[in-house]
């Protein structure tokens, strides 16, 4: 009888991130050599839980022996906001299983941990002792993360073994990000205190800590020296590159699944094993750029005789070896191979030191080095073998066919770094293109049969093959589930099912949530890699939980994390309100009066509770007309300005404010996922989705007005789509200009994108800016004269100096004077601009 495969999971807090994706990359490596699979499953950090707020991972509780057969918990990132109880706690959680930590020593859990405080003492070392440094500032970790104090505390040891001042002034504390090293950093320099080197707990640090210096007018390598720690990729190509301490992340990654999987056996294994780490000298402490020359260095001319190779073989490939960072444990006796390639090439078997380099350029690509660097490897063999000028002859042919080989070499190298940086960036490249489609279409997703047949859509073209997509049964409470056996206890059923790229049916019946898919999904005979996500909506609203196979780009799955919850939270925002319709309709009796109670709680409920937009001042109001209409407006505040919307629903009553509600919430989403898109497209965008839910899901045919106007702190306003007159009265002249907005209406056509454009104006120091619906200008008299945009200016001008309330209140006044009833809805939003400076 065959034994069934194992299966371990990995858990770690994402899967973008370059620790991240190395961790990965050596779990998977493992897991593909034992033949095991493997559920990477990620989610949020945990968080130290309060008095009022345990914390939530009803994901992870669903782990158990049903699924899995062991634990590797990727402690240093996973808990770097929890305490070391918590975290202790969590990984006994899951017993009966074993449990493996990295990065974390955790009692009664076997521990991988890389010697953090040796790794801070050779930074601190190599900057006292072989530069002289004696103003070291260390930008440290969180607080209460574990592995941020061992280096704190080696920080502190290095600088009393060399008899150098305890200055709390160079220590600060930052998140292993580079904007908190940069905070770090501002920190250290605000406090008057002159750095002659920074040594950083993480390589994103070290490289804030960069950004903050060279801003000053201070040269990294020159005034200023700085060291990280952890040796991403990131590291290796930044100007200057950095200087760190090389922790092997791939091989903790192996040695979790190795020692997994021997207690999975019954063996004993180590209750904590560290792993060695070494310090990579690069640019940002000078040495960079000296030490290709030190080790090309050949110490005198190459022996006579016929093999030059045999006579230094060992010395050849210790040099080979210092010429070039792989990481530890990674491609072991490569150097080796490579002088013995030479050896027999000299020997006379041609071609084959050319092909054992090509075999070494594959496998290092594959492990995720430089491969420019073996440039230096070149260089290094060229000046060891490097024969004596007064030989000739033999001597000298053969010194002309190890150029040859060196040109060819260099060659060889040159094309294979070309070749892997063109293959990176075109998978960068096509997994933004997916996300940047998927993002605009999950934005506009408002039922779950639309997502569904956008994931049998979109999944195939992001190269997924099979993929689980469940949500918890409506029967169970699972938002609020912070106990491991309650999240056990719930049920799922199956939303969307792929096999082999294509979409298949699932059998509604429920199953045990802690199956995390429906029964069979795991049972292929292959072995399967698969990446597992809550469905969730923010930290509370946990939906259900989505398996794809491991074979997209990381970023594709953290996207894919944030839309799927999104969509979900929209469809039932949206479901709930076409149920309230529904209702609403079977009451015949009190039809017109339950829709107009009901649509004008819907238009009162989605105006802006607060209006603030960084250099506006801004006012706005709303009346509802006795039958109320679908005015929309909006103030959506983003980092570097806003955008402004103004709208209105052709029609009235329940259905014009449901599909102001479309627009509100697509608005939202579409200008929230991508900050500073183009008005244009946005209104595109929201035109094709709103076309397809109100004749489609609504069977009608409402359009709507809509302008979308993105301000920018300097006063640019760059707008899209068709209303009323956009006015902006000039604090120059205190006159109002009237912008057309030029555009078609929303919901009428299918696509508009052809007829919708881009235009702008710009805002100067005090000019204000008016937008209005039609309740405004065509709010009528007895005569049946209407208010018009005459008046409407003239309202403007004549109070443009006054606050912007003021002159909300002035309009409102006077249409309000004007016309004794209401007709339709009357919208007003007042916004005066303050430059910056002002």
């Amino acid at each position: 009888m065959t034994t069934p495969r194992r299966t371990i999971a990995v858990l770690i807090d994402n899967v973008v991130g370059d620790y991240q994706s190395e961790l990965r990359a050596g779990v998977e490596r493992a897991a593909e050599a034992h033949d095991v699979n493997l559920l990477t499953v990620f989610g949020d950090a945990l968080e130290r839980p309060d008095a009022d707020q345990p914390a939530r991972r009803s994901l992870y509780h669903l782990l158990g022996p049903e699924r899995i057969d062991g634990v590797v918990v990727a402690s240093a990132t996973l808990c770097q906001h929890a305490g070391i109880d918590d975290v202790r706690e969590f990984c006994r959680s899951f017993a009966p299983l074993p449990v493996c930590s990295i990065g974390m020593a955790i009692d009664g859990v076997p521990s991988l941990m890389v010697d953090n405080g040796l790794g801070i003492e050779l930074s601190v070392a190599h900057m006292a002792d072989d530069h002289g440094c004696r103003r070291i500032a260390y930008i440290s970790g969180p607080e209460n993360h574990e592995e941020a104090r061992l280096r704190a505390a080696a920080y502190w040891r290095a600088l009393a073994a060399r008899s150098l001042p305890r200055d709390g002034r160079l220590f600060a504390h930052g998140a292993f990000t580079i904007n908190t090293g940069r905070g770090a950093m501002r920190e250290i320099l605000s406090r008057g205190v002159e750095p002659d080197a920074v040594v950083a707990a993480n390589d994103r640090m070290a490289l804030g800590a960069i950004e903050v210096l060279e801003a000053h007018g201070l040269r990294v390598s020159r005034d200023v020296l700085v060291s990280g720690f952890d040796d991403v990729g990131i590291a290796r190509f930044t100007k200057p590159s950095l200087t760190t301490v090389r922790q092997p992340i791939k091989r903790l990654g192996a040695l979790a699944v190795k020692t997994l999987l021997r207690m999975i056996d019954g063996e004993a294994v180590e209750a904590t094993r560290h792993v060695q780490v070494e310090l990579t000298r690069r640019e940002s402490c000078g040495c960079g750029r000296h030490a290709g020359e030190a080790l090309a260095s050949p110490g005198g001319a190459a022996p006579s005789g016929p093999r030059p190779v045999e006579a230094q073989r060992e010395a050849l490939a210790r040099a080979l070896e210092r010429s070039v960072v792989i990481p530890a444990g990674a491609l072991d006796g490569w150097a080796g191979e490579l002088v013995c390639a030479l050896d027999a090439e000299l020997a006379g078997e041609r071609g084959r030191f050319l092909a054992a380099l090509q075999e070494l350029l594959d496998a290092a690509r594959r492990e995720g080095a430089l491969l420019d660097q073996f440039q230096a490897a070149i260089s290094v063999l060229r000046a060891r073998l490097r024969r004596p000028p007064e030989d000739g002859g033999d001597a000298a042919a053969r010194s002309e066919a190890l150029e040859a080989l060196w040109h060819a070499s260099r060659i060889l190298i040159a094309g294979a770094a070309v070749h892997a940086e063109g293959e990176q960036r075109l998978d960068v490249e096509l997994a933004a293109v997916d996300v940047t489609y998927g993002v605009r279409e999950f934005a506009a997703c408002l039922s779950l049969p639309v997502l569904k047949d956008l994931l049998a859509t979109e999944l195939p073209r992001m190269q997924f093959s099979r993929v689980a997509v469940s949500l918890y049964d409506d029967t169970h409470d699972t938002h609020d589930t912070h106990d491991a056996h309650d999240a056990r206890r719930a049920t799922m059923r199956p939303l969307f099912l792929m096999e082999d790229g294509r979409e298949v049916e699932a059998q509604a019946a429920p199953f045990p949530a802690r199956l995390l898919a429906p029964p069979g999904f795991f049972g292929s005979p292959t072995r399967a890699s698969f990446v597992v996500f809550p469905v969730a909506f923010g930290e509370v609203e946990k939906y259900g939980v989505a398996v794809l196979d491991d074979r997209a780009n990381a970023m594709i799955y953290d996207v894919l994390r944030l839309q799927l919850g999104s969509a979900i939270k929209a469809a039932a925002l949206h479901r709930a309100i076409v149920r309230e319709v529904a209702l609403r309709e079977r009451l015949e009796q009190e039809r017109v009066r339950e829709e107009s109670r009901v649509a004008a709680r819907i238009q009162t409920t989605l105006v802006p509770k607060a209006l603030h937009v960084d250099g506006l001042e801004l006012c706005a109001a709303m009346k509802p007309a006795a039958e109320v209409g679908g005015d929309y407006y909006d103030v959506i505040a983003t980092p570097d300005g806003g955008w402004l919307g103004i709208g209105d629903v052709a029609g009235h009553g329940l259905a014009a404010g449901l599909v102001m509600l479309m627009i509100q919430s697509m608005v939202s989403v579409l200008t929230c996922s991508e900050l500073t898109a183009s008005p244009a497209k946005v209104v595109s965008a929201l035109n094709r989705a709103l076309y397809k839910n109100v004749r489609d899901r609504l069977a009608r045919d409402e359009h709507a007005t809509l302008v979308l106007l993105r301000y920018e702190r300097d006063g640019r306003v760059t707008f899209a789509g068709a209303h009323d007159d956009i006015i902006v009265c000039s604090a120059r002249t205190r006159r109002c200009v009237c912008i057309p907005s030029t555009g078609v209406w929303i919901g009428a056509l299918p696509v508009i994108d052809a007829m919708t454009r881009d235009s702008e104006f710009f805002l100067e120091d005090g000019d204000v800016l008016v937008l209005y619906s039609d309740g405004v200008t065509e709010a009528r008299n007895a005569h049946h004269e209407q208010f018009g945009l005459e008046r409407l200016c003239a309202a403007i001008e004549a109070v443009q100096s006054a606050p912007a309330d003021a002159i909300c209140d002035r309009i409102l006044g006077e249409v309000a004077s004007w016309s004794s009833s209401t007709d339709d809805d009357i919208t007003v939003v007042v916004a005066r601009y303050r430059a910056p400076g002002r």
